[in-house]
């Protein structure tokens, strides 16, 4: 597993059906080595702080083995790498093998995964469609946000390295089979609910869904 490529942005104004919109989700490419911060890398920073950035989303990874498939599947757009607002472009790391609580090694930092991305209105407004939220959910090719443990500089053609494998067990596509798709499952939604790493809001909505099940 490695990182292919990095990239970094800074809130920028848009209009969008006639609204004026901020927003981060533009990324472009570094060069070289740039640090990854507890928040952020050096240079990108995000628009709206209630939804977006924090210690539980403090870069965002996705797999650039998606592109062909997007690609294929919406023949008649451009859909250039970064096209969704990553700040990691990584071949080899990926939702269905990855656990939430995982910690990986990049260049000189240690992050943890924390949680799938759902997106917002705004990757719509980059699209210029309203359906790519749809389509980004059922696809479940959401990448993962990372937690960053050790600060460090990282830089394109890092290795990722997995140092620590959550004993739970629980994939970043398993949660967003129960979180997107409505999977029933209460054996996993019970290991979901051990998962230290998974943000409060996922939690709560988890044990909702387990409670609903339960006699």
């Amino acid at each position: 597993m490695k990182v292919l490529s990095i990239r970094v942005g800074r809130p920028r104004i848009i209009l969008s059906k006639g609204h004026r919109i901020s927003t981060g989700i533009f990324k472009e490419l570094v060069e070289g080595p740039v640090m990854l911060r507890r928040l952020n890398l050096d240079g990108d920073r995000q628009a709206d702080l209630t939804v977006h950035g924090g210690p539980n989303k403090a870069a965002y990874a996705y797999p650039s083995e998606h592109y062909p498939l997007w690609r294929r599947e919406l023949p008649e757009m451009d859909i250039p790498d970064g096209m969704f607002g990553e700040n990691f472009s990584t071949e080899g790391w990926n939702e269905g093998e990855t656990n939430i609580g995982d910690r990986f090694r990049i260049g000189e930092a240690i992050v943890m995964v924390t949680q799938p991305r759902q997106p917002c209105f705004k990757l719509a407004a980059k699209f210029g469609r309203d359906d790519i939220l749809k389509l980004f959910l059922e696809s479940g090719r959401s990448g993962f946000y990372l937690a960053v443990l050790e600060e460090g500089l990282v830089e394109a053609g890092s290795k990722i390295e997995r140092i620590y494998r959550d004993p739970n067990g629980v994939t970043v596509a398993d949660i967003n089979r129960v979180y997107l798709n409505g999977c029933k499952d209460p054996l996993l939604l019970r290991r979901a609910l051990n998962v230290e790493a998974l943000p409060d809001g996922y939690r709560e909505y988890l044990l909702q869904e387990l409670q609903s099940l339960e006699p």
